[in-house]
């Protein structure tokens, strides 16, 4: 079993308290687990993939821009990585297992060169972290099933804005896309 860790939009947008689009307090709280699972994935040599938004706030096109706020703008400070990972990026961005993903939608599959990344490396399984679990997660986990690999999602190290939203991602993680809940 080969395995990838995708860390999704774990952004100041997404997480810090002034970010445009933030979770606040829940994607706080899983900064130090979403840290230690990334470690321990680059330590174990497994490829580790920072998937992040990246928007154009001139294109009035993305489906996005008619549900959300102006987020994730290509160049912005809220572009960057959250406090520690930014932090441990900065360390380790240039090693061979350490890729960056800009994605333009919700799934970090969509549009991108994940897959064929993935595959040229053998990867079987993949492990999901980040925000929102209910929406970008969620929908790379989808498209991962869809694709036929095995998924883990470490229950510590992705988050949302409720509770209730993040129960029902978490359930269906499990039920309908058969992943393994870790931790």
């Amino acid at each position: 079993m080969k395995k990838a860790l995708i860390s999704i939009d774990y952004t100041v947008d997404f997480v810090a308290d002034e970010g445009r689009l933030t979770a606040g307090q829940p994607a706080q709280a899983i900064e130090s687990a979403i840290c230690q699972f990334s470690r321990a994935a680059y330590e174990a040599g497994h490829l580790l993939v920072f998937a992040i938004d990246g928007h154009d706030e001139k294109d009035s096109y993305h489906p996005e821009s008619r549900l959300f706020p102006p987020h994730n703008l290509m160049g912005s400070q809220g572009r960057q990585l959250y406090g520690e990972l930014g932090r441990f990026y900065d360390q380790v961005k240039t090693a061979a297992n350490v890729l960056w993903l800009d994605k333009r939608y919700y799934s970090a599959f969509a549009g991108t060169s994940l897959n064929a990344r993935l595959r040229e490396r053998g990867v079987d399984t993949v492990i999901l972290t980040g925000v929102l679990t209910d929406i970008c997660v969620l929908h790379t986990a989808v498209d991962a099933y869809n694709l036929g690999y095995q998924i883990e999602i470490p229950v510590s190290a992705v988050a949302t804005l409720t509770p209730e939203r993040q129960a029902w991602a978490l359930e269906h993680f499990q039920t309908v896309l058969g992943a393994r809940l870790i931790d």
